[in-house]
């Protein structure tokens, strides 16, 4: 099956077509106020006082965003990111995100006054779009296409028919060659032993449970188990009642095909196939995250407890990675309605099989990566973002 999108100079192919101004500030915010076409992540961590393993972690975020392949272009400036710390370093990073081959300028590495940045950054990104606007969408295989996907708002009918039809959808993407990534680590607790069945290797099968077992020897560590806080209460309203019974759940997003290996938030994959990355479960990191591992489109699948018609208003997700909304909850689509882009309730109304609804839902997938707005991706607003960070900061 194929989709239209716009090749970039490593090979790879962006479903959208965007200029990236990179690190969060007020030049970048300057920037895309000014200039159609650009975007920025909004987040508050400069990296400032962070120990060398998040520094990295966020390092490796900001790199990753700048090598999507929906980023056509990318500025980097140097006034948002705290400390002097290599692993941020402006030319650092715009040197990384220059071997994908695209353009990449960076700014505001001296003295110069930060108006005067904002100035240069405006011209550059003009210019940017520009040349952007001149490419065209053309017809590419499936197997292209990096998907990500997180679960939320757990409850029965997440389980039943809403995660299925995801991994109805990984097992199709992958079998074609492309590339899918789950993750959420807190929510595999109880089923790694399951999940690791699925691994393509010893090591591959080991990460998976000592993932799950880092988790719960943290939770612990602070003198709770994790049982007692997840799942949360509104999870318990909508029928889920422990932790295991929400991770049996939790993980038919990922289907059934065999997984390659562990990742790190936001790291790149060596191959193609379908991976676990080790990740908190907070849409607020996790949607970046996948953005950074190179995924093009990501989804949120939905269940229903404790959603109210203004938790859809969401707008930034995977920064650069378009977020598409599902859900099998028929009370979930009746309140939230026009917010949502899929329904797959009809699953559980007798109406279709999980196949059937997993076809519908992979043909949405490729009509967005064609050029189809998500709802998100209408609005104007933007979430802080958060890049997973794991150590305490000094």
């Amino acid at each position: 099956m194929t989709f239209l999108g716009y090749e970039r100079p490593d090979g790879s192919v962006g479903t959208r077509n965007q200029v990236l101004i990179l690190p969060s500030s007020v030049v970048a915010e300057q920037i895309c106020r000014f200039v159609r076409g650009t975007t920025t992540l909004v987040t508050a961590d400069s990296g400032s006082g962070r120990t060398k393993n998040d520094r990295e972690a966020i390092a490796r975020t900001l790199v990753g965003l700048g090598c999507n392949p929906n980023v056509a272009a990318v500025i980097v400036h140097g006034r948002g990111l705290g400390g002097g710390y290599p692993e941020l370093a402006a030319n650092s990073l715009a040197d990384q995100i220059a071997k994908t081959g695209k353009r990449v300028e960076t700014i505001g590495l001296d003295e110069q006054a930060t108006l005067d940045v904002v100035s240069q950054g405006i011209r550059l990104a003009r210019e940017m779009v520009y040349d952007a606007s001149k490419r065209r969408r053309r017809p590419f295989s499936d197997d292209c296409l990096s998907i990500g996907v997180k679960c939320g708002a757990s409850d029965t009918t997440s389980g039943i028919a809403g995660n299925p039809v995801v991994g109805h959808v990984f097992d199709k993407l992958v079998t074609a060659g492309g590339t899918a990534f789950f993750g959420e680590t807190t929510e595999i607790i109880g089923a790694e032993h399951l999940l690791a069945k699925r691994g393509v290797t010893d090591e591959v099968r080991k990460a998976i449970v000592d993932a799950a077992l880092r988790i719960d020897e943290l939770a612990k560590a602070t003198g709770q188990d994790i049982r007692t806080v997840n799942p949360v209460p509104a999870n318990i309203a909508g029928g889920l009642t422990t932790l295991e019974e929400k991770s049996l759940g939790a993980i038919h997003k990922s289907g059934s095909m065999p997984i390659q290996g562990v990742l790190k938030y936001a790291e790149r994959p060596p191959g193609r196939g379908l991976y676990f990355v080790d990740c908190w479960m907070t849409m607020s990191s996790i949607f970046m995250g996948y953005a950074a591992a190179g995924a093009q489109i990501v989804i949120f699948q939905l269940g229903g407890g404790g959603v109210r018609n203004d938790s859809l208003f969401y707008g930034s997700g995977g920064v650069v990675a378009p977020l598409l909304w599902t859900t099998a909850n028929r009370k979930t689509r009746d309140l939230a309605g026009w917010l949502l882009d899929f329904y797959s309730g009809t699953i559980i109304e007798g109406e279709e099989t999980i196949s059937e609804v997993g076809e519908r839902l992979y043909d949405t997938i490729l009509d967005v990566a064609s050029g189809t707005m998500t709802r998100s991706e209408i609005l104007t607003h933007t979430t802080p973002n958060q890049v997973y960070t794991q150590e305490p900061s000094f």
